[in-house]
């Protein structure tokens, strides 16, 4: 009986809840790879970073320094998005507590709002676009709000960029950016020469691997 009522009328409450958990920890587990893939990347940049402001290459350093700045931004987001995946987490839980009481699942306003801010996370905005579409058919959520993602970000990153970069610099050197600015008169050797190629070709390949999460 229990399979033809499932074959007519698709999965219990109960069995859309859990799939629905289900679903929402295998997104936070990818959260959390992604910051820890975010935070390699970045304490590999944070050495060339060193690196470039003790020779005296200030200028790549403030250029890779904002890569860092942008990392943590991320880092940050990530973190929140993966609160947010367990605050669902939680709601269904009392949604589940709820069936029992009224054998049917709630409209939820604080589902709907933690599902359209996490549709503007790229990493995991198709999976949360599916479920939001379950829930809305399940009655958990109305039709979804405005998610047209908000342009603010980049110019807001500009603003605090400079601050945020020298702030990296300073605490990456030691206090010692300035030294780091100095640069002799003295003709480099070919060995300084074969290491700031190498400082080079480590800045070109951190910058790549920290754009590439970020653009993720």
């Amino acid at each position: 009986m229990q399979t033809i009522n499932r074959f007519l009328y698709g999965p219990t409450p109960e069995e859309r809840v859990r799939a629905w958990q289900a679903k929402l920890r295998s997104e936070s587990r990818q959260l959390d790879r992604e910051m820890r893939q975010l935070d390699m990347a970045t304490n590999k940049a944070r050495q060339s970073v060193k690196q470039l402001a003790t020779k005296g290459d200030v200028k790549s350093a403030k250029i890779l320094a904002r890569e860092v700045v942008r990392s943590n931004k991320q880092k940050d987001r990530l973190s929140v998005s993966k609160a947010r995946l367990g605050s669902i987490g939680t709601q269904l839980s009392q949604q589940m507590a709820m069936i029992k009481v009224t054998g049917s699942l709630q409209k939820s306003t604080e589902i709907m709002k933690l599902s359209n801010a996490l549709i503007k996370l790229p990493q995991i905005s198709q999976t949360m676009r599916e479920m939001s579409m379950e829930m809305t058919k399940a009655g958990i959520m109305e039709e979804m709000l405005d998610d047209t993602l908000d342009m603010e970000e980049d110019e807001e990153l500009e603003e605090e960029a400079d601050a945020e970069v020298d702030k990296v610099l300073f605490e990456l050197t030691n206090g010692k950016l300035g030294e780091a600015g100095s640069v002799g008169t003295e003709l480099p050797s070919r060995q300084d020469k074969l290491e700031d190629e190498e400082t080079d070709r480590n800045m070109e390949k951190y910058r790549e691997q920290l754009n590439g999460l970020l653009s993720g």
